[in-house]
């Protein structure tokens, strides 16, 4: 298992949906506020190194018409009312003038948005990922970005899903087809 080599004026930290909306709910095999830390604690080391910071939140739309409506075995997570502040982001993300927020509508963060267009224009040609939740919005984004080809470092301790056995599955299985598995501690190392 070879250390990550970041360049990071070549790489991005792509944060998924830590807002209030999701960041309230529970999460596993870590709670919501350790996730939030390591991930503004990368946020803050590749911003001082040069790197790219997006953070990305999920809402449908004002009218809420763009919300998908498959029919599903489960219950659709947008079948609620949502508060309003739902997609907020964190303040102790302390988001930076210089970072791109940028919103989405479903799962993924390529499909409907300009993340691929920004991150192109930036030269990146690595991301970073953490958010919550590790088996959807992470794991829906990573698939995605495979596709596109860039390289890929997923941050474990800094993603949480619904429950440990969601997490642990994407992190055992998928993840380590497309990317590299690293700690957050073994990637501060690598941004320094």
């Amino acid at each position: 298992m070879a250390d990550p080599k970041i360049e990071p004026a070549k790489t991005a930290l792509v944060v998924i949906d830590l807002q209030r909306g999701i960041v309230s709910m529970p999460a596993a095999p870590r709670p919501a506020v350790e996730v939030v830390a390591r991930a503004a604690q990368l946020a803050t080391a590749l911003r001082k190194a040069g790197g790219t910071i997006v953070f990305l939140h999920v809402t449908p739309s004002s009218d809420g018409k763009d919300g998908l409506k498959p029919i599903t075995d489960a219950a659709p997570a947008g079948s609620r009312v949502l508060p309003p502040d739902w997609a907020d982001l964190v303040p102790e993300l302390e988001v930076q003038p210089t970072d791109l927020v940028i919103t989405k509508r479903q799962w993924g963060a390529f499909y409907g948005t300009e993340l691929d267009l920004q991150l192109r224009r930036r030269g990146v040609n690595t991301i970073i990922l953490c958010g919550i939740s590790t088996s959807i919005g992470v794991e829906s984004t990573a698939r995605d970005a495979f596709e596109r080809g860039y390289n890929q470092i997923f941050v474990e301790d800094a993603m949480a899903a619904r429950d440990a056995a969601e997490h642990a599955h994407t992190v055992a299985t998928l993840f380590p087809r497309i990317g590299r598995v690293r700690s957050t501690e073994e990637v501060l190392a690598a941004i320094e």
